[in-house]
């Protein structure tokens, strides 16, 4: 009888060590036990895209021809010695009037003045367009028939060279390389003289001009 009640009591003990090893140890009986905290460790996966960037807007702007650029030649005050180009009247051929009479000095003289304050200073021989120096005493002795090449030292290769005491109206005043003009017979001379300026009449002359005498 004892036998029999010792190995029953042995059988619980192992049924109740066994019940004991199968439930987790916090599932106890009537007391809450709090669940063992657990880190999960969690890799983040980046994902790579392509993404469009719009380009940068520009300010806005317009295309703009570029206006011709007007120099100016410089301009005189209106004087005795010429006009301004603001203040002269555009050439009129009428305004012009053929030579009177024969070629002397004094016609030539007489013909030149016509042209002072008219026509202006450029690179022409007409008075339509512009006179330079040497285009201007080619025109004028033109209308008497004597023709002269253009260039101020062209123009006294066809001359003598005379003193001042001996020139008179209608010689030529050269400044070798430089310029030409007309004589006037009283220390002076008409001449078409530089940029921004009409032929005019000039009553005396600067530095050591040539005074030369045509003999075409």
């Amino acid at each position: 009888m004892t036998s029999y009640a010792a190995k029953l009591s042995a059988l619980v003990a192992a049924g109740a060590l066994i019940a004991t090893v199968a439930i987790p140890a916090y599932a106890g009986f009537g007391t809450a036990v709090a669940a063992p905290h657990r880190t999960a460790t969690v890799q983040t996966m980046t994902i790579e895209s392509t993404v469009a960037i719009p380009a940068a807007a520009r300010d806005g702007y317009s295309v703009t021809k570029p206006k011709p650029v007007v120099v100016a030649a410089p301009s005189i005050a209106a004087g005795a010695t010429g006009r301004s180009l603001s203040n002269a009247n555009r050439f009129n051929a009428s305004m012009i009037n053929p030579p009177a009479q024969a070629y002397s000095g004094a016609a030539v003289i007489q013909y030149a003045a016509q042209f002072v304050g008219k026509v202006p200073y450029g690179m022409g021989n007409t008075p339509q367009t512009s006179f330079s120096c040497d285009g201007y005493t080619q025109y004028v002795f033109a209308a008497f028939g004597i023709s002269l090449p253009r260039g101020a030292d062209h123009q006294a290769r066809l001359g003598v060279q005379i003193s001042k005491a001996n020139a008179v109206a209608g010689d030529l005043v050269y400044w070798p390389g430089q310029h030409v003009g007309i004589y006037d017979g009283a220390g002076g001379m008409y001449n078409s003289p530089t940029w921004g300026r009409y032929v005019e009449h000039v009553s005396s002359l600067w530095g050591n001009p040539l005074f030369i005498r045509l003999t075409v």
